[in-house]
């Protein structure tokens, strides 16, 4: 399960932590800054997971999506679903 608070989406396995954090820019824009997955947990597609979680959220919520951190950039590549949301 995938927790969103504190403008940031927490994904807890083993007692640790998988981060997705953000800043919102005005309020039509969401700046995504960190992608964080423990060196114990990498490998299973946590950050995946969460980056998902994330852009599906911006995207439900009618947000432009700027993607500073090089992982969100690395999946909206990938998944040009997204493409049209990023400002």
């Amino acid at each position: 399960m995938i927790k969103h608070e504190n403008n940031r989406f927490v994904k807890t396995v083993e007692g640790m932590e998988s981060v997705l954090e953000y800043e919102m820019y005005g309020s039509e824009t969401v700046v995504f800054s960190h992608t964080f997955v423990p060196v114990e947990l990498r490998g299973r597609g946590l950050a995946t997971e969460i980056i998902k979680v994330g852009l599906d959220w911006a995207k439900k919520e009618n947000l432009k999506i700027i993607p500073a951190c090089s992982a969100v950039q690395r999946y909206i590549d990938r998944h040009p679903e997204y493409q049209l949301s990023v400002a």
